[in-house]
């Protein structure tokens, strides 16, 4: 099962600017949250509670952020900029 995680990333570029300034607040590697971010690896309990503190994100809107499920149309979005070498770490 893959998460959309497109909402949490406007959210960590308007509060943070970088995934990496983000990953340093969040005391884990710039890798580390990509992976997360990309569904490699899943969040914890505790990052997802520390992330939503770090972005003022209120409690009853943390599925809007992480439990929204990646759509058919998405998969194929990201599938296609994947083959064009778009580079989604960056965002």
């Amino acid at each position: 099962m893959n998460f959309d995680y497109s909402k949490l990333r406007g959210k960590i570029r308007e509060k943070f600017s970088t995934q990496d300034n983000f990953a340093k607040k969040m005391g884990m590697g710039r890798v580390s949250l990509s992976q997360r971010l990309n569904n490699i690896l899943e969040f914890t309990q505790k990052e997802i509670f520390m992330a939503c503190e770090l972005l003022d994100i209120a409690l009853i809107d943390m599925p809007e952020y992480f439990f929204c499920l990646e759509s058919s149309e998405t998969r194929t979005n990201t599938a296609d900029k994947s083959e064009k070498g778009s580079n989604y770490s960056d965002f």
